[in-house]
């Protein structure tokens, strides 16, 4: 790797100004204009940018996958901004690589247009019904696939209830999906596959569940259409992809490119696929990812490794004013709580993967939460701990219950995440909202400081978690000392104890 700095002025970046880099930045050495589109990703974010779009990048690299280029969408309006930032540099982005060893930088091309948000998905509609458009992925959150507690498809959320009554003007990402096959089956073209990308156990599952059911509540025989020709192949993702603020933004100047939306990174990716696509796929493999019938075995070592583990981490980091997700691995009492809870109640729940136990994960797991490099702030990974708390800790507290082990790490997880929740740090600084429910979490959780049943209670959250007694005491327990004590203390009661 390089390490470069900036004693030039900034090429704004285009296809016109690529040849015009600083010396060091890899670039596309394809010819773009030649790219036609093969995938529509909805929900373009750093995390996509850094991941799916890089390993197609490195096969366009290699003269392959030329027509599978990425198209962006979104349905949101603050997507907007993101295609506005995009369009002004022709989809091209700079991927800067964080590590203690040095600094790299490259320019990646595989997108190629973004389409129009808007309210009704017009745009998104017609060129998803389009044949050229093979796969359709997405990233919009682990909390984005309208689930019930239960896992099952909300059909009482007003979204769904609307895209339902009205499937020629939807508001979601899903509802667009069946207004598009239903077109596409209606003029002889053959399905896509959708293909989810975020971090949720069995995502391809979630995302077939989503929108055959969608499609069963207005048409039972398009939803019959799409399970039988439609696939959803699950997968598993990695990577570490902070969000870019004045930091990144002021990195990347320094490296001689004026560019809207870079994105940082650290220097490890995976991606394991279930190999099940209705219309073809680029080869994927010839660049690293894993291709394989078993992805749930991996799946399950990332998302209970990594995924909860930056859970137990985050709470406990916000509390003690720790600002990123390294700067809670050098804090001991955090570090070694971490530590802790992994080892004892955590990757006893996880089986090995070819060339991977589970001790080794965690040992790499923690090098790569340590990396000073990586600006990836608690904050943003504690939000919305209501969608990554019973996604990513709970089925690993039901696993432990069941098979009578210990517990008391993953409650003390569950007492942190409730006391941050009130609202207040350690030093007595305030916790600015940080979850799409915050009010009521923090209303439940001032009240569970001398009744912690209540935040047990939250039935959306917990489920039968709140019956299961053993739990519920060693919560309450870990919460009362939290209320009473503050966290560095508590954490170092359970690591003595």
């Amino acid at each position: 790797m390089n390490d470069m700095t900036r004693d030039q002025q900034t090429v704004r970046l285009s296809n016109a100004t690529l040849a015009d880099l600083p010396d060091g930045i890899a670039r596309p050495s394809y010819d773009r204009s030649k790219l036609t589109p093969g995938i529509v990703h909805i929900g373009l974010g750093n995390f996509h940018r850094a991941h799916q779009a890089w390993y197609l990048h490195r096969l366009m690299q290699q003269g392959d996958a030329l027509d599978w280029a990425i198209i962006g969408a979104g349905v949101r309006p603050p997507d907007s901004a993101m295609r506005d930032k995009l369009l002004t540099q022709d989809c091209l982005n700079t991927l800067i690589e964080l590590d203690p060893s040095g600094m790299s930088a490259e320019v990646t091309g595989a997108m190629i247009d973004f389409l129009p948000v808007e309210p009704d998905n017009a745009s998104l509609i017609a060129e998803l019904s389009k044949p050229a458009i093979r796969i359709v992925s997405l990233t919009v959150t682990e909390g984005g696939y309208y689930q019930t507690p239960t896992g099952a498809l909300d059909t009482d959320h007003a979204d769904i209830q609307h895209d339902a009554a009205h499937p020629d003007r939807p508001k979601t990402a899903f509802g667009a999906i069946v207004a598009a096959l239903k077109n596409r089956r209606a003029a002889g073209h053959p399905p896509f596959t959708g293909q989810c990308c975020d971090n949720l156990r069995h995502n391809g599952d979630i995302l077939a569940q989503t929108v055959i059911g969608l499609a069963r509540m207005s048409d039972p025989t398009l939803a019959d259409w799409i399970a039988a020709n439609s696939t959803f192949p699950n997968a598993m993702v990695d990577c570490i992809v902070p969000a870019t603020g004045p930091n990144e933004l002021a990195l990347v100047q320094n490296l001689g490119i004026d560019d809207a939306a870079p994105v940082t990174h650290e220097n490890f990716r995976q991606w394991v696929i279930e190999d099940k696509f209705a219309a073809g796929r680029p080869p994927w493999e010839k660049v690293g990812a894993t291709l394989t019938d078993n992805v749930h075995v991996y799946e399950a070592m990332k998302i209970r490794v990594l995924n909860a583990g930056h859970q137990v981490v985050a709470n406990a980091g916000e509390l003690l004013s720790c600002p990123t997700i390294a700067s809670t691995m050098q804090d001991p009492d955090i570090a070694a709580f971490f530590r802790k809870v992994e080892t004892d109640e955590i990757t006893p729940y996880v089986a090995p993967v070819p060339g991977m136990t589970p001790a080794a994960y965690l040992d790499l797991i923690v090098d790569r939460f340590a990396n000073p490099e990586i600006h990836d702030t608690t904050r943003r990974v504690a939000y919305d701990g209501t969608a990554r708390h019973p996604g990513f800790l709970h089925p690993i507290l039901n696993d432990a219950l069941a098979a009578d082990g210990g517990i008391d790490g993953l409650a003390l997880t569950q007492a942190l995440w409730c006391h941050m929740c009130a609202g207040t740090r350690d030093d007595g600084s305030q916790i600015e909202p940080n979850d799409p429910n915050w009010d009521a979490l923090t209303k439940v959780a001032q009240a569970a400081k001398t009744d912690p049943a209540l935040w047990l209670a939250q039935e959306t959250i917990y489920g039968d978690l709140a019956d299961n007694d053993r739990f519920a005491k060693a919560f309450a327990h870990w919460l009362t000392r939290l209320t009473t004590n503050g966290t560095r203390a508590t954490l170092q009661a359970y690591l003595a104890g």
